[in-house]
C-alpha cells in the first residue's frame, strides 16, 4: 500500500511544547496502574462522593478486599463481571477488583429498558453482574437461559457522609422522593449485597494478575452500522490511551489534581478520563451519579475543580452559570470535549468565564476512545477536532474503497492506527474484518478533511449523509447554521425519503421559550448561509431533541419520530 499524504505527520510542528512524538510501550496492566497511584499518594484523596472521600490506600484496600470476595464467589480470569452502576465510589472499586482477578469488566447503562439490558447480556453470556440496587430486580428476573448466576446489588446511598445518610431516612416526602431516586430494596433474595464481598480478609499479593494483552473490557457500542456489539479492549489498549491523555496535557501535576466525573463511567469517554486517566496520575475524582448543576456548583465550593472532560451541551451550560455567578470555575485549567461537535461560541463563553482552556477532541469506543486532540495551547483551533495523538496515524480514504488514500485536503472516510485501536467485537468476526482492515487501521464511519498542517474536520458520519438530486448534504453543517439562528434552542437535520423518491433535508428544531418561529422564515435564514439543495425542504418544531445520556442528539430516533408525524 502506497504511503498515505499524512504518513509524513504534518501536524507534529503544532503540538504543544513538552508534548512527545510518540509514547512509550505500556508496561503497566490497570491493577498495577492503580496499585502506583496507591504507593505514591496512600494519603491523598482518591475520591469524593457528596462530600465523603476516600483516599488512595483506603481505595487500594476496598478493591483488594472486593477482589477477595469476588473470587470467593467464584470469580476467576477470563470470567465476565458485568457493571451495571451510575457513578459512585462502590463503581470504582468493583471496576478495579474484578481486573485484579484477570476477569473482563463489561459496562452498562443503568437506565436502559429491560429489553436493552437482556440484550447486551444475552451476547456477553456474563455469569457475575454488579448491579445498582434500583434496578436488581430487573436484572434478576432475566430468565435462567442466561449465563447469569451470581448477582451483587449496591446501594449506593451508602457511601454518602453520614449526615447526608441520616437525612434521606427522615419522614418527609422531600427525603423520600430523594431515597427513591437513589435506591430501592430488591424484591427478590436472588441478589448478594455488595456490603457481604467485603470483608476483612485482603486477596493474596500472590494471586497471579492480568497481562497487557489480555482483555480488560468489553463496550458496548453502536459503532458504524448500528446494531450495538462488544468492542474488545485490552489492558494495553486502555493503558496506552490513559498515557497518551498524560502525554497531551503538559502541566498537570501528578496528585494535586481535581477531576470532575460529570461523565458516566460506563461511557468509553468517562471511563478513560476518570477510571484510568485521572487515577493513573493521583487525582482527586469528584464523583456525581449524575450531571446536575446545583450538585456542581456545591462540590466546587469544597472541593474547585482543577480537571473538567464533558461535553458541549455542560459546558454550555456552566459557562452561563458562571456568568451569571452561580457557580465558580476560576480553577478549571484543562476541559477537553468530546462526543459531539463542539461550538466556537461555547469555547468563547467558556473561556471568558472561568481563564482556562477548553478542548475539542474525538475518538470512538474502538479507540479506547481518544484518538485526536487539539493542542493544549496557542496552536489550538477551534472548530476542528485537533490533530492526532502521540502514537498515532491517520489516513483518509475513498469510502467506497478503503484501500485507496485520496490526495490531501479531500474529504474521505478517517482511518486511524495506534496502540488504542481495540482488538474487534466480540464474537462477531464479520463486523470485525468490516471494521479493522489489515495493518491495524480502523474505519472510523466518519467523514473528514484534514488541512494541510494536520488539523482534522469531521464532516458527518458516513451513514447520516443525506443525498438529495445526487448532492451530498452533511447534516452537521446544516446544523450549524441552524443553531446560530437566534429562536433556535437546538436543531437536528435528518434525511426524510420524497413520495416520489430520493430524499429531503428535514430540520427538527426546539424554539426558545418566548419567541416563534415560522419555518419559511428559517428556511429564509438558511439561504442566505447555503447552497440551495442544503436548505431543509421539511421543518418541523419539537418540544426537544432524544439525546443519550451524555447529551448528544440521537438523530436515529429523531428521524422515526418525523417519519411517524
Amino acid at each position: 500500500m502506497p504511503d498515505s499524504p499524512y504518513a509524513s505527520r504534518p501536524w507534529l510542528s503544532s503540538y504543544a511544547e513538552e508534548v512527545p512524538h510518540e509514547i512509550e510501550q505500556p508496561s503497566q496492566t490497570l491493577p498495577e496502574l492503580l496499585a502506583a497511584s496507591v504507593h505514591a499518594h496512600g494519603s491523598r484523596p482518591a475520591l469524593e462522593f457528596f462530600g465523603a472521600t476516600t483516599t488512595y490506600a483506603e481505595l487500594g484496600d476496598l478493591v483488594d478486599r472486593a477482589a477477595e470476595g469476588l473470587r470467593r464467589l467464584g470469580v476467576t480470569a477470563g470470567d465476565r463481571v458485568a457493571l451495571v452502576l451510575p457513578n459512585c465510589p462502590q463503581h470504582v472499586v468493583a471496576f478495579y477488583a474484578a481486573l485484579r482477578l484477570g476477569a473482563i469488566v463489561i459496562e452498562h447503562n443503568p437506565l436502559y429498558t429491560p429489553r436493552e439490558l437482556r440484550h447486551q447480556f444475552e451476547d456477553h453470556g456474563a455469569r457475575f453482574a454488579i448491579v445498582w440496587d434500583k434496578i436488581a430486580d430487573i436484572v434478576a428476573d432475566f430468565p435462567d437461559d442466561l449465563a447469569l448466576e451470581h448477582i451483587v446489588s449496591v446501594d449506593i446511598t451508602a457511601a454518602f457522609p453520614l449526615a447526608k445518610r441520616l437525612a434521606l431516612t427522615l419522614p418527609v416526602p422531600k427525603a423520600r422522593a430523594a431515597r427513591a431516586q437513589l435506591t430501592a430494596k430488591p424484591r427478590s433474595k436472588r441478589p448478594t449485597r455488595w456490603e457481604s464481598l467485603l470483608g476483612r480478609k485482603r486477596l493474596s499479593r500472590r494471586h497471579p494478575g492480568p497481562a497487557l494483552d489480555d482483555i480488560a473490557l468489553l463496550q458496548y457500542t453502536s459503532g458504524t452500522t448500528g446494531t450495538p456489539k462488544g468492542a474488545v479492549l485490552t489492558h494495553a489498549n486502555l493503558r496506552a490511551n490513559a498515557m497518551q491523555g498524560r502525554a497531551w496535557v503538559p502541566g498537570l501535576r501528578d496528585g494535586q489534581e481535581t477531576f470532575y466525573g460529570v461523565l458516566p463511567l460506563f461511557h468509553a469517554y468517562g471511563l478513560t478520563l476518570c477510571l484510568t486517566f485521572a487515577m493513573s496520575i493521583g487525582a482527586k475524582l469528584v464523583l456525581f451519579p449524575k450531571y446536575d448543576l446545583d450538585l456542581v456548583a456545591s462540590a466546587a465550593k469544597k472541593s474547585p475543580p482543577t480537571f473538567l472532560p464533558a461535553v458541549p451541551p455542560i459546558y454550555d451550560q456552566l459557562a452561563r452559570a458562571a456568568a451569571r455567578g452561580t457557580v465558580d470555575l476560576s480553577t478549571v485549567r484543562f476541559a477537553i470535549s468530546g462526543a459531539m461537535s463542539l461550538p466556537v461560541g461555547t469555547v468563547t463563553r467558556w473561556e471568558d468565564a472561568t481563564g482556562g482552556l477548553l478542548v475539542e477532541g474525538y475518538g470512538m469506543t474502538e479507540s479506547s476512545p481518544v484518538a485526536l486532540g487539539n493542542p493544549i495551547g496557542p496552536s489550538r483551533r477551534p472548530g476542528t477536532v485537533g490533530v492526532p495523538f502521540p502514537s498515532t496515524e491517520i489516513r483518509v480514504v475513498d469510502p467506497e474503497d478503503p484501500e485507496r488514500d485520496l490526495p490531501q485536503g479531500d474529504a474521505g472516510e478517517l482511518l486511524l492506527r495506534g496502540p488504542q485501536v481495540f482488538q474487534g467485537y466480540w464474537n462477531r468476526p464479520a463486523d470485525t474484518a468490516a471494521t479493522l482492515l489489515d495493518g491495524g487501521w480502523l474505519r472510523t464511519g466518519d467523514i473528514a478533511s484534514v488541512s494541510p498542517d494536520g488539523f482534522v474536520s469531521i464532516v458527518d458520519r458516513l451513514k447520516e449523509i443525506i443525498i438529495t438530486g445526487g448532492f451530498n448534504v452533511s447534516p452537521s453543517e446544516v446544523e450549524d447554521v441552524l443553531s446560530a439562528h437566534p429562536d433556535i434552542a437546538g436543531a437536528a437535520v435528518v434525511a426524510l425519503p420524497r413520495p416520489a423518491g430520493g430524499e429531503d433535508v428535514a430540520a427538527a428544531i426546539v424554539v426558545r421559550e418566548g419567541t416563534n418561529v415560522d419555518a419559511e422564515a428559517v428556511r429564509d435564514f438558511c439561504r442566505t448561509r447555503l447552497a440551495a439543495y442544503k436548505v431543509p425542504r421539511r421543518v418541523f418544531v419539537v418540544e426537544d431533541l432524544p439525546r443519550s445520556l451524555i447529551g448528544k442528539v440521537l438523530r436515529r430516533e429523531v428521524r422515526e419520530r418525523l417519519m411517524g408525524s
